[in-house]
């Protein structure tokens, strides 16, 4: 061994005196020998003379914390086998800095002399070749003897290190042991890989148990945010999660529930075996209506289960989706159920008896009792329902609109109530709600409710008065928060004497009741109406039409129009479509008009003059009616379908006084 050391002295003088590199030296320090020249390392440096001021320490510490938080306890277990052998155990960073220091006194007085300490630099750059720096380099674990090291501070002493990578491989530092040359011994070198490996080992633990927590963490907030209720069990049926919108539907303690049995919490009531065998079972199922027994609550939720397996398919249970029957029943009415889309504003009238009708709908708007609309067909008692519900605090929930009249009789109780899977041949698998279902906390418009079958108003009088139904086919009853609306054409009253129509049910919807004029009966909206449908359509259908002729104003004032306000709508639809000029005249009237005209000529020649009256008047008095209601004239010009000018000449006319 000294034969060794003495040779390695005369290369050492050889190499930092000439600079030869024909010497026979381990690769890796010849290599590094030959840095050190290039990096201009003074290979007579007594002991190292860069160390970090305080302050820049402190920062070193502060960014290797983790590095250190896993590194100085396996140090100290390093320390306790060498405690007595002279030697002292290291931490460095990546850039060499000296971060721990832990030995005996005889082994700190060693490192000592050569300033190998606390904050200084030990990186090849600065220190030339020493097992720090050169592990570093290298990137793999090494034992440095006495003249192998670059300065003669460091000729006396040998030095083992290997480098610690974090988990992802990169080098983040180096554990060393450092002593007397002819103290040195071949498996200190394991000691150190050993060592090292075990601060990698930890720093892998700590990142994943780390990546775990923040996991964990994220997961619980992802199942916080989830507006559904989530729930997940072992293949033994323990509760391994809960989020808290499982919790509150469930009537449960997030801290107590979690790790307790289904059958523990839920299994005391046969009820609800269904539930645990159909979640516990092996098949995955979506949106089952299952009903939940829970503190002498009946919760009915929508059920959704998927196995939960691990990357290799083994199973770890099963995952529950909950959400309240009664929360997607409302999102799905947003969703697919119509609104409501006209206001009390969008209706178009003037004459006393139309506004008599509006005030008491206004008024009905402003209850929640039920609704009762009289009137022919035609006269716009949809639109009066629309209105009624858009004015009401019900406004944003649904409206959903039933014709009686129209549906099947072997049909309409399965449309009013819905069905449950198999309740007949042809149900929808998992049935379908219906339409009082739909439109929960919302409004139901049931048109022609006098076509309603004796027996099925017997079961709508139950739901009015008892607020729930219950499906063809089912066994639970659903609560429902229904707000009625009915209209029919018929005289009530005499189909109740008929025994057509239950007298109990009249009078249960015999509330509010608002009777719809026929047109006819409000001859000054006529123009009014016309005017409106007019410039509606003829905007629609990209055209130009400015109003109709006088003679086609006169048949209209005077036909009897059975279909009322719905009638002229369409009249006035086709007279568009087949106008090409800009104002509709007799020619393009429906047949039935036209012969009426011819009619009326043929058999009272006089009646032009009678025409040329009614049209006069009509028009002075929505003249009148507009200009009182909108105080512009302007919007009264606008809503009449005429320019200011002609609204101006029109004042003239008839001498109609303006209010100041």
């Amino acid at each position: 061994m000294l034969q060794a050391a003495q040779e390695m002295k005369m290369l050492w003088k050889l190499v930092r005196t000439v600079g030869d590199k024909n010497v026979r030296v381990r690769e890796e320090i010849k290599a590094s020998w030959a840095r050190s020249l290039e990096h201009g390392v003074n290979p007579y440096m007594k002991a190292n003379q860069t160390v970090l001021t305080a302050e820049e320490f402190k920062n070193k510490l502060q960014e290797n914390r983790e590095l250190l938080e896993v590194a100085v306890p396996v140090v100290k277990n390093i320390y306790d086998f060498v405690k007595g052998s002279g030697f002292a155990v290291a931490i460095a960073d990546k850039d060499g800095v000296i971060l721990v220091m832990i030995g005996d006194q005889e082994g700190l007085e060693f490192t000592r002399r050569a300033n190998l300490i606390e904050g200084s630099v030990w990186s090849e750059e600065v220190m030339g070749t020493n097992a720090i720096g050169l592990c570093l380099v290298e990137g793999k674990p090494i034992q440095v003897y006495g003249y192998e090291h670059f300065c003669i501070c460091c000729y006396n002493g040998t030095c083992s290190a290997a480098p610690i990578r974090d988990p992802n491989g990169r080098i983040i530092g180096a554990l060393d042991i450092t002593g007397y040359f002819e103290k040195v011994h071949y498996h200190t070198l394991g000691m150190v890989v050993a060592g090292a490996n075990a601060i990698e080992s930890q720093l892998a633990i700590k990142r994943v148990l780390r990546e775990n927590v923040l996991a964990n963490h994220y997961k619980n907030l992802i199942m916080e945010s989830i507006s559904d209720g989530i729930l997940t069990i072992d293949n033994y049926g323990y509760i391994t999660h809960l989020n808290t919108q499982a919790a509150k539907l469930l009537r449960l303690d997030v801290s107590t529930a979690i790790g307790k049995r289904l059958t523990e919490i839920f299994g005391d009531i046969e009820a609800n075996h269904y539930f645990i065998n159909l979640v516990q079972s092996n098949r995955a199922f979506t949106d089952t209506i299952i009903h939940i027994h829970r503190k002498h609550e009946k919760i009915r939720c929508n059920v959704s289960c998927r196995p939960l397996n691990d990357h290799d398919g083994t199973s770890l249970g099963r995952v529950v989706v909950l959400q309240e029957f009664s929360r997607v029943n409302r999102l799905v009415n947003r969703l697919a159920i119509p609104k409501a889309k006209i206001s009390f504003s969008d209706l178009v009238g003037q004459d006393p008896l139309f506004l008599e009708a509006v005030k008491l709908g206004k008024a009905a708007a402003n209850s929640d009792s039920n609704v009762l609309l009289l009137g022919e067909s035609g006269t716009g008692k949809e639109l009066f329902a629309q209105s009624i519900h858009n004015a009401s605090i019900r406004a944003e929930q649904p409206f959903v609109s039933v014709n009686c009249g129209a549906i099947p009789r072997e049909l309409i109780a399965s449309e009013l109530f819905g069905y449950e899977e198999g309740a007949f041949t042809g149900a929808r698998k998992g049935g379908n709600p219906g339409k009082f279902e739909l439109a929960d906390q919302g409004t139901i418009f049931l048109d022609e409710i006098g076509e309603m079958p004796l027996d099925l108003q017997a079961a709508l009088l139950r739901v009015l008065e008892e607020q729930r139904v219950m499906r063809l086919g089912g066994r639970e009853y659903l609560p429902v928060n229904v707000r009625i609306i009915a209209a029919t054409n018929k005289n009530l009253l005499k189909e109740v004497e008929r025994g057509t129509f239950r007298r109990d049910l009249f009078y249960r919807l015999n509330v509010m009741v608002i009777f719809l004029p026929a047109l006819r009966e409000r001859r000054e909206d006529i123009a009014l109406l016309t005017n409106h449908f007019v410039k509606r359509l003829s905007k629609n259908k990209g055209k130009d039409i400015k109003g109709v002729s006088p003679e086609v104003m006169a048949i209209f004032l005077n036909y009897h129009w059975p279909g009322n306000v719905r009638e002229l709508q369409n009249v006035l639809e086709r007279a568009v479509n087949l106008c090409t000029g800009t104002v509709i005249t007799p020619d393009l009237l429906p047949p039935e008009l036209s012969q009426y005209n011819n009619y009326m000529i043929s058999h009272n020649p006089a009646l032009t003059k009678e025409e040329s009256k009614l049209i006069k008047k009509a028009e002075e008095q929505a003249i009148r009616n507009c200009l009182a209601r909108y105080k512009s004239k302007t919007k009264a010009a606008e809503y009449l379908g005429i320019s200011r000018a002609t609204l101006y000449r029109k004042i003239k006319q008839y001498g109609i006084e303006l209010e100041q």
